[in-house]
């Protein structure tokens, strides 16, 4: 089955195998640089760590801290922060980087981290995804909450009392905290092939700020287009000021037929208004609004890269908890590209659970200035439209092994015409061990990222994450 996959992807083009292998060498210098690092870290803090014990699966968390809340939180706010891009004919794959991550439909396979509210901080299984990658992929994604990460909200104060004296090490000014490599391969019938493998090495910083090192290779594949590969090269940080929280990243995108690209994105986040709790320690609202600025290389398809399409894209998020089990998630997103073009796309998510079942309401609409597709090649509607409604499943299968089953029904609406609007995906979580959890999704939708004239669209969406905690 492997060899078939990679003869469908990679079949009649002799140069790809070159550009691959150094794609990988360039992933495993990564790699064995940020294990160099853990190693020589890791000597300096034996002593310190001598009285730790090892964590348990359920501890696979970006903070391990006490206060016990109802896990069903974890769920609510995985689906909060947009971390991708916002690209064409997909929801926008991050309204989670803040845009998403391919042009395909709602993909539910993306980031979520920890949750800190005030003085409260949550220990929960969430998997601790940082802010991802390709950026400038919008659309149809956006109905895709998973994409979004949880609010990092202030930290709990510290602890009044007088410091005490310590005979133990001091802290190295930077741990390795984690690796995490994504994966991504889209298809669809009308002959496109978008692949996407990126890891991520996170380190966190003696004062509790985070610096993490990206890379990858990335592959991009149309019918009647020279194909193009790309190797994205990005470095971040994220830290707090008072209730403020900060991510900012900036890096090179490297193609193999193209000039090199520069690509940033920042994010600023603040809770504003404060979060309630019940008695037992279940939340019951909160009110957390974000501000979201990207630029880089539209990566759509092979052909908007290669007319070596950019676009500029920012706009709010807002996140509002209205109960334990009631959710809302709103987004707006307006873009400038270098061809002339600009764009305003919006998503609100409406969000009610039932134990491990959930039902929800999504909106999503988008429009562009002018319709470039046949000169720049991205899908640029009009007027855009989609809306559905969502049911969806999640539990526990075994104790290692967790799934999410979900089917969103409803219609879209391009040039004045209704069509309907069907996705359906499965994503399962496997716990390989206290340390190591690994995803795999797939998804099927029939959501325009194109203009099909009269034929039926249907895209196929295969998603993945391996994720190591040191």
């Amino acid at each position: 089955m492997a060899d078939s996959f990679r003869r469908d992807l990679f079949v009649s083009r002799s140069s790809l195998y070159t550009e691959l292998i150094l794609g990988c060498l360039q992933i495993q210098l990564g790699v064995i640089c940020s294990v160099g690092i853990w190693t020589l870290s890791e000597a300096k803090l034996q002593a310190a760590q001598a009285h730790q014990t090892w964590k348990s699966p359920s501890e696979l968390t970006e903070r391990e801290r006490v206060t016990k809340v109802n896990p069903e939180l974890a769920e609510q706010y995985s689906k909060l922060r947009t971390h991708r891009d916002v690209g064409a004919g997909a929801w926008a794959d991050s309204a989670a980087s803040s845009l998403p991550t391919s042009p395909r439909a709602f993909a539910f396979a993306k980031q979520e981290g920890e949750l800190n509210f005030g003085d409260l901080e949550f220990s929960m299984p969430l998997p601790y995804r940082l802010e991802p990658t390709p950026i400038l992929m919008a659309a149809p994604e956006n109905f895709n909450p998973d994409l979004r990460l949880p609010p990092v909200l202030p930290e709990p104060p510290q602890n009044s009392s007088p410091p005490t004296t310590s005979t133990e090490p001091g802290t190295p000014d930077a741990v390795l905290e984690s690796i995490h490599t994504d994966y991504r391969y889209d298809t669809d019938n009308f002959g496109h092939t978008n692949f996407f493998l990126e890891p991520m090495v996170e380190f966190r910083l003696s004062n509790g700020n985070k610096i993490f090192f990206k890379t990858g290779f990335n592959f991009f594949e149309q019918r009647g287009v020279e194909s193009i590969t790309n190797f994205p090269l990005q470095v971040g940080w994220q830290g707090k000021i008072g209730q403020v929280t900060l991510q900012t990243a900036a890096g090179v995108d490297v193609f193999n037929r193209l000039p090199t690209a520069i690509n940033l994105n920042a994010r600023v986040e603040a809770p504003i208004s404060p979060p309630q709790v019940s008695p037992s320690g279940q939340l019951l609202s909160v009110v957390v609004l974000s501000g979201n600025l990207e630029q880089g290389p539209y990566k759509s398809n092979a052909r908007t890269l290669g007319n070596q399409i950019t676009a500029w894209r920012f706009g709010p998020d807002l996140y509002w908890q209205i109960d334990r089990d009631t959710s809302l998630l709103s987004s707006l997103r307006l873009g400038s590209y270098n061809d002339g073009n600009s764009e305003v796309q919006s998503f609100s998510r409406l969000e009610r659970k039932f134990g491990q079942f959930s039902l929800a309401a999504n909106l999503f609409t988008w429009s562009y200035d002018r319709n470039l597709e046949r000169t720049s090649g991205y899908f640029s509607p009009p007027d855009f439209l989609v809306y559905n409604g969502e049911v969806a499943w999640e539990g526990d299968i075994a104790n290692f092994l967790r799934c999410r089953l979900a089917a969103n029904l409803g219609q879209q609406r391009l040039k004045g015409q209704f069509d309907n609007a069907n996705i359906y995906q499965t994503r399962c979580t496997v716990k390989l061990s206290p340390n190591i959890e690994a995803d795999l999704g797939y998804s099927f939708s029939n959501v325009r990222n194109q203009d099909t004239g009269g034929s039926a669209y249907s895209g196929n969406s295969w998603t993945g994450q391996l994720r190591v905690k040191f």
